[in-house]
């Protein structure tokens, strides 16, 4: 199969394994939402940023390194296999030990018990974190669509059924452990690799070299991206981290559901591509502006119908959480980019620069975090959008060297699609404000939804933007 064929196959795949878990994820987080308190996930909120900081000190960047190396055996397969195993198991005794110490810090004296199950996850994604890498670096998306969807609708009708029994929060903590135990069995089926009794120390110090770089830098993100949820958990009530942490879900809805599928495509394309800068300029540049042509309108949609979309599928216990999802929508526009310039560091095999920027990153969201706390929430939120901004100027330095394609460039290719998403909602916001306002949600839900669409498609058929015959072609093909 051709690359350009064998990329087309993995995206479609890949878009039916991430709209079909997250069309489920999402109904599912609706019933939980409905069922639950907001004050239950903000207190699951509480320690994620534990869980992300162990998932990525198991990994060790060496999932990364095992993708864009060109050739890899069982003994590269083995030494990570067994690396990723040894740290999960050191990080869950750690976290079992200290989630007393990470509970008296909120003063909530449930996250003990909570934590120390949840955490059970760290090891049980060590056991399949090769099999899954294995079909990465295929890219055999087919196979991990059957893998995950599964696992999904199993975790999800466990959860629903504890849900509705009053379990309360532990319906949180046993839904994606059942999700990781099902999909690892899978994993494990699916997989004809098997671990063997190998460690080798050359290949250890080959990969590590390359991945420690990338946990590093996936540690520092990890920590800074939840230093939002760390603060409101620790100077506001759990209800508003519970408000700010469902708000971020649903700006997250559409761009996981489209960068982080194309992401998974991308890194082990562009790995095929590395050593051409004109074929990875070309296709970066195509993946980028499509990305952006359906993102954009999407979450400008969210922010003109936040308020019926959420008293609609939350009721109106959550409606707090629409100032903040309207300004998070802003900040969800630039994620794809910044994933993107930084896979182009991952695959010219550059983590030092990966992880030079990660410091001026945070040196720059230190001082937006110091600057926007005092005005609260909803400063916190309006703080991410102004660092969301700045990094998008660090993140294509490189990028713009390495490919002649710097951030003005990329500006210039990007706001025509953005400008107008922008320009679109402006219109439907004062629509709904004179016309649709005291309508019923559903209607004025629908209503809204088809308006934009079409007069967001109607004028980029009208202007010919380029991107609609992207989309078609890839959807022809």
């Amino acid at each position: 199969m051709s690359l350009k064929k064998q990329a087309v196959s993995s995206m479609i795949w890949t878009f039916a394994q991430q709209f079909g878990t997250q069309l489920i994820t999402f109904a599912v987080s609706v019933i939980l939402a409905r069922l639950l308190l907001p004050s239950d996930f903000g207190t699951i909120a509480m320690f994620t940023v534990v869980m992300s900081i162990a998932s990525s000190l198991v990994d060790g960047g060496m999932s990364s390194s095992l993708i864009r190396s060109s050739e890899i055996d069982d003994r590269d397969l083995s030494t990570v296999f067994w690396f990723n195993l040894g740290v999960a198991v050191a990080m869950y005794i750690i976290i079992f030990l200290t989630a007393p110490l990470i509970a008296n810090f909120y003063k909530v004296e449930i996250l003990t018990p909570v934590i120390r199950v949840y955490s059970l996850s760290i090891i049980i994604g060590s056991l399949t974190a090769v099999q899954g890498t294995r079909f990465t670096k295929a890219m055999d998306f087919k196979t991990l669509f059957k893998i995950q969807l599964p696992s999904l609708i199993i975790g999800a009708l466990a959860a629903v059924v504890m849900a509705y029994n009053g379990f309360g929060i532990w319906t949180l903590v046993f839904y994606p452990l059942i999700q990781s135990v099902v999909g690892g069995i899978q994993l494990w089926f699916y997989s004809r690799w098997r671990p063997q009794l190998i460690f080798d120390r050359a290949k250890f110090k080959e990969h590590f070299s390359f991945g420690y770089k990338m946990t590093l830098s996936g540690l520092l993100d990890t920590v800074f991206t939840n230093l939002y949820t760390i603060l409101i958990g620790k100077y506001f009530s759990s209800a508003q981290l519970g408000y700010y942490n469902r708000a971020d879900n649903l700006k997250q809805l559409p761009v996981n559901n489209l960068s982080a599928a194309l992401n998974k495509v991308t890194f082990p394309l562009f790995a095929k591509i590395k050593d051409n800068d004109v074929k990875l300029k070309e296709v970066y540049q195509k993946l980028m502006k499509l990305v952006i042509f359906v993102i954009s309108p999407v979450l400008f949609l969210m922010m003109v119908v936040a308020e019926p979309m959420i008293r609609f599928l939350l009721t109106d216990k959550w409606l707090p959480a629409i100032p903040y999802l309207q300004v998070l929508v802003l900040s969800g526009i630039l994620y794809p980019i910044h994933a993107y310039n930084l896979n182009i560091l991952k695959v010219k095999g550059r983590s030092d620069l990966f992880l030079k920027l990660e410091f001026w990153k945070k040196g720059l969201q230190i001082l937006t975090l110091l600057v926007s706390v005092s005005f609260g929430v909803i400063g916190i939120v309006w703080g991410q959008v102004i660092f969301s901004v700045l990094a998008f100027f660090i993140n294509t330095h490189y990028t713009g060297k390495m490919l002649n394609y710097g951030s003005m460039q990329q500006i210039l290719d990007l706001m025509p699609i953005i400008s107008l998403s922008a320009f679109i909602a402006l219109v439907i916001y004062f629509a709904d404000r004179f016309f649709f306002h005291n309508w019923l949600d559903l209607p004025r839900l629908l209503v809204l939804t088809f308006l934009y669409a079409g007069l967001y498609l109607g004028t980029v058929w009208i202007f010919k933007f380029k991107e609609i015959n992207y989309l078609k072609d890839l959807l022809k093909k």
